[in-house]
């Protein structure tokens, strides 16, 4: 697995934090040390659980964007529509 970490120097040693989860950190005196140091931090937090990706529906207005995108039937409402405002407009 990959995660996205920030390595930066901290007081003369260095820091490695796992982006987005800045509770999960190491620090060592070198960027390797760091780095290792993390990596043993996240495989026992991974050996607690078990790590997923979670996709969270948009809600409102959002939600709906490309909803229809494939549906036929919308392309036949949108015409009706048209044709009803155009005969408006020329009335």
């Amino acid at each position: 697995m990959t995660f996205p970490v920030i390595v930066h120097p901290s007081n003369g040693q260095f820091e490695a934090a796992l982006v987005g989860a800045p509770d999960v950190r190491a620090i060592a005196s070198t960027r390797e040390g760091a780095l290792a140091a993390l990596e043993s931090a996240l495989a026992k937090r991974l050996d607690q659980g078990e790590l997923v990706a979670l996709e969270v529906r948009r809600r409102g207005l959002a939600g709906l964007f490309g909803k229809y995108k494939g549906d036929p039937t919308l392309r036949e409402i949108c015409e009706v529509a048209y044709q009803e405002r155009d005969a408006d407009v020329r009335e």
